[in-house]
């Protein structure tokens, strides 16, 4: 089981958190960097993800990753966040 951790405050925007996801998770060029995309992405992986998150961050960043989030948590996989 494959676990990332992230930090938002680290992250400027939404599209930053995905670009890192990309990174950290070796998805595919096709990966459409949104919550939608992650999902079927990661519901084609045999085991789910461990998901750390330090700190939500604010405005775009923290909306992202409440979606990322729920995505991670409907595929099984555990989510902690350090700081809300």
């Amino acid at each position: 089981m494959q676990t990332i951790y992230l930090d938002g405050r680290a992250y400027p925007d939404g599209a930053a958190v995905h670009a890192a996801l990309k990174l950290l998770l070796d998805l595919p060029a096709y990966y459409g960097a949104n919550a939608d995309a992650l999902y079927d992405c990661l519901s084609e992986r045999r085991e789910p993800v461990n998901l750390y998150i330090r700190a939500m961050g604010a405005g775009d960043t923290a909306d992202t990753l409440r979606k990322v989030t729920r995505v991670v948590e409907d595929l099984g996989g555990n989510v902690t966040v350090a700081e809300a």
